[in-house]
């Protein structure tokens, strides 16, 4: 090693006089595209910056575009390894929604369905990739905030240049002007994975197709020595290719490969990494590849600190500045432009971002109000600039693409409760009146299930709402004495739920309904004691909800919690016993309630990361019915892993329906460890009292369960697949538990 750098130290001035005679030669950076792996590059930024090295240009391309801009507009090494390891990439590259932007009426229907299709120009269209990446811009809105007056990246503290490629003609597209925030996700948006980005009048898509090591742009920027960082493998041997996505990947860089062949030789200083093991999508194992990309740094470090000790004894000690980003604090706005609205009103979308003029923002508080209007789910993409004036203040350009009013959605799910269904959605907004959002669902299968619901926004900033709603389920219920199977139940039930509530905020909702509810029991292999018949009867309630979780599939962070409390009217009962399938002799011995009774139900559920692989939650559900004296069909269902029907209470160890109870508090403890991308294993325990302060009197019950579950969980294109072995203490046997998808 030591013979080596005095070799190149005693040439180096050879090398580069020819090109550059009259001063100091420039040092550019070259950073390749490669997805989660790189992430390496920070580790050779983090050797350069302890050498003293001074770069002078900078280009990359998809992840190396990202890494390569924040360093050039002044974030150090260090510094960007602080954010990466802060930084939520699966959260920011999934296709789930960031529930905490959704409005709270809009956070259960998000993430639920496989298939979402636009209505767009009279028929249902797919879009140009998964992903639409907003969160992630909104991210990026924050990071470049301190250079929003900057246009010009040959302006930025090191001059950046990036690659992206037009799907028109297939050419590469070198982004040196404009936003940065557009030219960087033009530059990563992997086609089929994000969607394409429109930039002065063309749909750009990632560099990488074409030119996914950009040496031969540092060089024309005016580098005469060129350091290039390659975390990309290149293409898959063909025994390697093993399905659709690496196939469609294998043909998008066939071109790259070929330009790579030309590209490698320009560098003075290649560095190729061995990162086999993980590919573009191993955010799970950022923290692994950014420690490679330290080990490699470490490795170069005495290389580049000769570089920089060499050029600093030839042309003079040259100062590197360490704080090389601008300082921005609050920015004013003065005045608003908003363009692509369409379907909805400039009141309507500056209202719901609350919004004022002559206000000073922070880079978080303004990307929280943008939040705040993508979260009605009226749009699609929402992007800014910000244009300084004399004054002092900025002017800001909403660039606004809306979503289809109209969508249809599909989903599957199946568990061993409901069998298999096929789940059809079409929701529309502004159907019926203005800002307002129609839906129906169905689920087609061995049980059948049907919803109607129309929610309207009230006021200014749309925080009041009415919902009106109405379902029917058909199910056959499995009825158990003593974890033995005796019976089976058709339930069909019917309700309508109307309910005016209020949101201070994205997360909390404080409301009053009242329902209406029609059930009727069937038995089709009947029991010992069955009841035959139906009741209907009136609820006034009043709830609390507060939600918090930062997804509704595998949730890492956050607490959910639904609190109600009301009064159930006297029922209308029309109920026989049967007494091993014949009525009883004495009809009068067996009769059931229908007085009015109150009841409160609680529900609550909290996830705390424990490290980037782990999240320990904890669940509490508890249930009263009050003064439940010889009263029918309002006990509360105890088992199950999901939440699936009306009163269900949620407990590993027992399958759907092996206990009633009219009173109840349980809680429930677990851990859940992702093992591999989208691969999981859960393990938890609960406990559940009953029989306090109400005792059903039709259903014998104890007074205490416990129960244990271990879950291997695959979360893919088909939605969450569950596999379950359950134990509880007191059945004394081990039962399994699938689900797959998410339920109606």
């Amino acid at each position: 090693m030591k013979i080596r750098i005095f070799i190149f130290l005693l040439f180096f001035p050879f090398f580069t006089a020819g090109q550059s005679p009259a001063g100091r030669p420039k040092i550019g950076l070259t950073l390749s595209g490669g997805g989660a792996k790189g992430l390496a590059h920070m580790g050779i930024l983090k050797a350069i910056d302890s050498a003293g090295l001074k770069i002078d240009y900078i280009t990359g391309t998809s992840m190396g575009a990202i890494i390569g801009s924040l360093y050039a507009v002044g974030y150090s090494a260090d510094t960007l390894i602080t954010i990466s390891r802060v930084f939520e990439w699966e959260s920011l590259l999934r296709n789930q929604d960031n529930l905490r932007t959704l409005l709270m009426e809009e956070k259960d229907e998000a993430s639920k369905y496989v298939i979402e299709l636009p209505w767009i120009n009279h028929r249902f269209n797919l879009s140009t990739g998964l992903l639409e990446g907003q969160e992630l811009w909104f991210k990026f809105a924050e990071l470049f905030f301190p250079v929003y007056n900057i246009k010009d990246f040959s302006k930025f503290s090191i001059p950046f240049r990036c690659i992206s490629t037009d799907v028109g003609s297939g050419e590469a597209v070198v982004m040196q002007n404009g936003e940065i925030i557009t030219a960087v996700r033009s530059s990563m948006a992997i086609p089929s994975v994000f969607t394409a980005v429109d930039y002065d009048n063309q749909q750009l898509v990632d560099g990488g197709i074409v030119r996914n090591f950009p040496v031969k742009d540092v060089k024309e920027m005016g580098a005469d020595f060129v350091i290039g960082s390659n975390v990309a493998q290149g293409l898959l041997p063909s025994d390697k290719v093993k399905n659709i996505f690496q196939i469609l990947l294998q043909v998008a860089f066939y071109r790259e490969g070929e330009d790579a062949k030309k590209e490698i030789p320009l560098c003075d200083i290649y560095i190729p990494f061995d990162l086999d093991k993980y590919n573009m999508g191993s955010f799970g194992d950022a923290e692994e590849i950014v420690q490679k990309g330290l080990e490699e740094g470490r490795k170069l470090y005495p290389r580049f600190k000769a570089l920089a000790d060499s050029l600093d004894a030839l042309y003079g000690k040259q100062t590197v500045i360490k704080d090389r980003l601008p300082q921005v604090g609050k920015l004013t706005l003065s005045s608003i432009d908003i363009t692509g609205l369409m379907k909805t009103t400039r009141s309507f979308f500056i209202h719901t971002m609350d919004l004022e003029t002559n206000i000073p923002y922070t880079a978080k508080e303004l990307a929280d109000k943008v939040r705040r209007a993508f979260g009605t789910r009226y749009y699609k993409r929402i992007t800014y600039t910000l244009q300084p004036k004399e004054d002092g203040t900025c002017h800001i350009n909403f660039y606004v693409q809306e979503n289809a009013l109209t969508f249809a959605k599909i989903g599957l799910h199946y568990s061993r409760f409901s069998g298999i269904g096929l789940i059809g959605n079409f929701t529309s907004r502004n159907l019926l009146t203005t800002n307002s959002r129609s839906l129906v669902s169905i689920n087609l299968g061995e049980s059948f299930r049907l919803k109607a619901e129309h929610l309207q926004y009230i006021g200014r900033l749309k925080n009041f709402a009415l919902t009106v709603k109405t379902q029917f389920d058909r199910f056959d219920f499995i009825t158990y004495n003593q974890f033995k199977q005796n019976g089976i139940y058709k339930q069909n039930y019917w309700i309508v739920d109307e309910r005016l509530h209020y949101s201070s905020n994205r997360n909390f909702t404080i409301g009053i309904g009242h329902r209406f509810e029609w059930l009727k029991y069937n038995p089709t292999i009947t029991p010992e004691l069955a009841v035959k018949g139906r009741s209907q009867f009136s609820t006034m309630f009043a709830y609390i909800n507060h939600h918090t979780l930062d997804r509704n599939i595998f949730p890492t962070r956050g607490i959910k919690i639904e609190a109600e409390g009301g009064r159930t009217a006297r029922q209308h009962l029309k109920i026989n016993f049967l007494i091993n399938g014949l009525p009883p002799t004495d009809p009068d011995s067996i009769k059931a309630g229908n007085k009015p009774f109150f009841y409160t139900t609680l529900s609550a559920e909290g996830y705390l990361p424990v490290n980037t692989k782990t999240t320990a939650f904890l669940m509490g559900q508890s249930g009263i019915n009050f003064n439940y004296s010889n009263n029918l069909i309002n006990e509360f269902v105890v088992g199950g892993m999901v939440k699936l029907f009306r009163h269900q209470v949620v407990f590993a160890g027992l399958q759907e329906g092996s206990v009633y109870s009219a009173a109840y508090a349980s809680v429930q403890a677990g851990i859940r460890r992702q093992l591999f991308n989208n691969v999981y294993l859960t393990g938890r325990a609960n406990v559940l009292f009953n029989n306090f302060i109400s005792k059903s009197v039709f259903f014998n019950a104890r007074d205490l369960y416990s129960g244990y579950a271990l879950t291997f969980s695959y979360n893919f294109a088909l939605g969450p697949l569950d596999l379950s072995l359950m134990y509880s203490d007191q059945t004394g046997k081990i039962q399994t538990f699938i689900n797959l998808g998410i339920p109606f």
